[in-house]
């Protein structure tokens, strides 16, 4: 590997906005909500921004192509504003763009945020998008829930779970995630549930229930970047700087040959070694403190505990009804209650991810705070097990 981003550039501020069904604010509400917060965490005028780079994904539900939504709604001085999209890792590639430009020198400062206004299209899910001209000829047709729905199938098989064993371990998933949403007032849903009412809940696509999948919502969220060098000449103490950021994306392998067997996302492990490497973290089991990973059902969750290392392979299922990732686990997992409780505006997810390792490392997460973190692990996956992108980021303390 290269010299890799440790230690080289800095979290100067971050802001999120309310998740929800946010009937009361257009997309540049929730931008400007988001940007309010984060400018005022970082301390700085709008003309110390360098650059700035915009992530949402359904752009032609309101928000609108190109950068320019962006620099309309902060009023930003004429900087550069790149739209990225990259599926549901939208937020984590706008980061990275971010925290390279600041690491390359090309800007001291950088802005990178994402949103997505998602209540309004009307569908209970995502809306429908274009996949390109030749895919549908090849390619099997398939909704969300019914995709992740195979990777428990394939993952039960694999490893000869007990199919009730399973539902059961990815109800637990669920009741803890429900239960870290209830202390915090930006998720979407911040009611805690019971196991019961997990396991006899409609089934969506079996064994996935209706507690097992998360919702979309409408919210924003800004992080502001810079060197550890600049944070510290602001006044900024106990800096949160990058320790690595990599992003693998399926080449068609898993679908297109017979050795990928769907039980498991063969871009998570690809990109979790890659940032180990980066970091310098031998066995995250360790090395890591806390996870904010992207549970868009909740099989997804407790399969990426294996993918990311924290679970042996078939061992996940133990892991998670022996509580190893609640919030008094050995690695915590959503403290701040995931996507399963914030839902999911596409664009802004993989930021909302980071916000709260962020808060947590600073000891500034109320009611969620945990004891003394050191370190936290984003994962941040775009698409399907079967075709995605995953990003895995990893942040903490300056010289950890």
């Amino acid at each position: 590997m290269a010299q890799g981003i440790k230690d080289k550039v800095a979290i100067l501020g971050m802001g999120c906005s309310k998740f929800g069904e946010r009937w009361d604010a257009s997309p540049e509400d929730l931008m400007l909500e988001a940007y309010n917060e984060a400018m005022a965490d970082a301390g700085i005028a709008p003309e110390q921004l360098g650059a700035a780079w915009f992530s949402t994904h359904m752009d032609d539900v309101g928000t609108g192509r190109g950068g320019t939504p962006m620099g309309i709604a902060l009023r930003l001085p004429n900087i550069g504003v790149t739209r990225v999209e990259n599926f549901c890792a939208g937020g984590s590639e706008a980061v990275r763009a971010a925290a390279y430009a600041v690491a390359a020198g090309a800007c001291d400062i950088a802005l990178a945020l994402g949103v997505e206004k998602l209540k309004d299209t009307g569908y209970g899910g995502l809306p429908m998008a274009t996949v390109g001209t030749y895919i549908p000829q090849w390619y099997p047709n398939a909704v969300a829930p019914a995709n992740f729905a195979q990777l428990a199938t394939a993952y039960r098989a694999k490893h000869g779970v007990d199919a009730a064993l399973l539902k059961r371990a990815i109800s637990h998933v669920s009741v803890k995630s429900h239960a870290n949403g209830a202390k915090n007032p930006k998720a979407h849903l911040q009611k805690p549930i019971t196991e019961e009412q997990c396991l006899k809940a409609p089934t969506i696509a079996a064994p996935l229930g209706l507690f097992d999948c998360c919702g979309v919502s409408d919210g924003a969220a800004a992080v502001i970047v810079t060197t550890p060098e600049i944070a510290r000449s602001l006044g900024k103490t106990d800096l949160v700087t990058f320790k690595a950021l990599q992003i693998a994306t399926s080449n068609g392998w898993e679908l297109q040959s017979s050795e990928w067997d769907g039980s498991y996302v063969h871009t998570a492990r690809v990109a979790a070694r890659r940032a180990y490497a980066e970091a310098g973290i031998a066995d995250p089991r360790t090395g890591i403190s806390m996870t904010e990973v992207h549970d868009c059902f909740s099989i997804t969750e407790l399969v990426t505990m294996e993918d990311l290392g924290l679970s042996d392979e078939g061992r996940a299922v133990y892991d998670v009804l022996d509580g190893a990732f609640d919030a008094d686990g050995r690695v915590p997992c959503q403290i701040d209650g995931g996507l399963k409780c914030f839902g999911h505006p596409v664009g802004a997810s993989g930021i909302r991810m980071l916000y709260e390792i962020y808060l947590q490392l600073q000891g500034r997460a109320g009611a969620r705070q945990l004891a003394n973190p050191k370190t936290g692990l984003i994962h941040n996956l775009g698409g399907q097990p079967s075709q995605n992108v995953c990003a895995v980021s990893i942040v903490g303390l300056e010289g950890v």
